[in-house]
């Protein structure tokens, strides 16, 4: 089975947090989704951020997190700026 560390964006750090949190694979990671795996990351770590979520989107797309289309971001703060109320 594929690490989570084979996967961009994801480093041991990561890697470790997300385990913790029960997402143990890419599989796992792709099949949650990037909100609902920073949603059960947030639960447990809560100084998680933006990058975070950027990250777990990008390693889903398989691309760097900067790299994310524009909107996406956006749609992504959007979300992250709502858990914060």
């Amino acid at each position: 089975m594929p690490e989570l560390t084979s996967m961009r964006n994801i480093g041991k750090e990561m890697a470790r947090k997300l385990t913790a949190v029960g997402i143990d694979s890419p599989e796992k990671l792709v099949e949650s989704g990037a909100r609902q795996a920073f949603l059960k990351l947030k639960e447990m770590y809560p100084d998680v951020c933006l990058v975070h979520l950027y990250a777990l989107e990008g390693a889903i797309r398989n691309i760097d997190f900067y790299s994310l289309p524009e909107n996406k971001k956006k749609e992504l703060k959007e979300f992250s700026d709502f858990l914060k109320r």
